[in-house]
């Protein structure tokens, strides 16, 4: 099979990847091991949320003290605020809808009742203007017996924190008796999948009336809505507070719903979504990547004219870590890392980790080397780069979404 452009992983990056070549009238394909870091998604984007340890304001101007190794830094500040104007058009013709700007960070209520900083939020959750300010002084917080992924007692005291008074309540319905029954059956898309029949909604929100009587404002787990948005938008007429929807533990709701989307978006524009397949290798020749190999296509090799890894980083095996080496375990690319196992880690746990760091080196236009050598249509984009730490400095859906889209204009030019 010939395309123009193949896309190595699912997530986040390769969709951004795969929607952007495919507005533009290529042919592109997807290969996708299966779920991605989306299916992990709070509703927020991140794009620049900490440097040094400190809150950033203004992620624009934050990203000038990053280290030039940095992915921002690589693409060029010049042109950040243009692609993170891109990215969100994007996202909104796939349907998703959000609340933030790129040159202000806003914050989100977090799972453990404190407040992030971060870029954009889906409009189905809550956004805040300061960082210590929560701007209801009394709440009630709402779980379903027996669902176990949503821990009321660390929101409680993360809002005692901002001065709230916050009571804590479970509420029971019928629709749930037979998932109860077994724990591992009482998770989020389970609730959310009988929400989306549309038969508890009424019930559910008449509940919620009578246990928030006297409370200000709601606060629920983001269980609402898996295949429909709407489910979201009938709780907040339906019940009579204000609706503060905090993430609970995977698989997310809104982040299956986004996946669900952004993939939907790629395959309505004609892409090729190869699910549940995994590549394991490519002919080479003259530094230039012809076709590729997967598990489920033994007989058929993938051909393109280019081609993007957007693979993960360790979580989604794109790098691989064995006791003593670290590798990209498809194509065998240079990475850039320590080779000495004493030197990836910090001892102390909080601290920046060093493997944080590492991911598989590329030139100035985002290719792939190998053996020191740029594979001329072999592109690399996401959090299988190098150069930065997504969890210490709250930047991990931005810098797959950006350099997503810088890697794109680099093949269209």
């Amino acid at each position: 099979m010939k395309f123009d452009n193949i896309i190595i992983g699912g997530g986040l990056s390769g969709l951004t990847c795969g929607i952007k070549l495919a507005e533009q009238g290529k042919k592109c394909a997807i290969v996708s091991s299966g779920q991605s870091a989306i299916h992990f998604f709070s509703g927020s984007f991140d794009l620049l949320g900490k440097v040094n340890g400190e809150d950033v304001s203004n992620p624009l101007e934050g990203m000038k003290f990053l280290s030039e190794k940095h992915p921002y830094q690589r693409v060029g500040l010049e042109n950040i605020e243009r692609l993170t104007d891109d990215a969100l058009h994007l996202l909104i013709r796939a349907g998703l809808s959000f609340t933030g700007h790129a040159n202000r960070n806003h914050f989100v209520l977090t799972p453990m009742g404190i407040m992030k900083p971060t870029w954009l939020t889906l409009d189905d959750f809550t956004s805040f203007d300061h960082k210590d300010h929560f701007p209801w002084n009394k709440a009630v917080i709402l779980n379903f017996s027996g669902f176990l992924d949503f821990h009321t007692l660390f929101i409680k005291d993360g809002l005692k924190k901002l001065e709230v008074d916050a009571q804590i309540k479970n509420i029971s319905m019928k629709q749930f008796e037979a998932i109860r029954k077994n724990p591992s059956e009482m998770r989020s898309t389970n609730i959310a999948k009988e929400f989306d029949k549309g038969n508890a909604i009424d019930e559910f929100a008449e509940k919620v009336n009578l246990l928030s009587e006297t409370t200000e404002v709601v606060i629920l787990p983001a269980v609402f809505g898996l295949f429909n948005r709407n489910v979201v938008e009938k709780l907040n007429q339906k019940i009579n507070k204000p609706l503060v929807l905090l993430p609970a533990i995977p698989p997310s709701v809104p982040g299956v719903r986004s996946q669900i989307m952004l993939r939907q978006r790629f395959q309505d524009l004609g892409g090729t979504y190869f699910m549940g397949d995994n590549v394991e290798g490519g002919t080479f020749d003259n530094n230039r990547l012809l076709d590729i190999k997967t598990n489920n296509h033994d007989d058929i090799k993938l051909e393109a004219d280019q081609f993007i890894l957007a693979s993960g980083s360790f979580y989604s095996k794109g790098i691989v870590a064995t006791h003593n080496k670290l590798y990209e375990p498809i194509f065998g690319l240079d990475i850039e890392g320590d080779s000495d196992r004493n030197n990836w880690l910090d001892e102390k746990f909080f601290n920046d980790q060093p493997y944080m760091h590492y991911g598989v080196k590329t030139d100035d236009k985002f290719r792939a080397l190998m053996d020191g050598q740029s594979i001329e249509n072999l592109y690399v984009a996401g959090s299988v780069l190098g150069g930065a730490n997504p969890l210490k400095e709250g930047s991990g859906a931005g810098i797959s979404v950006l350099t997503s889209l810088h890697t794109v204009e680099q093949i269209l030019k």
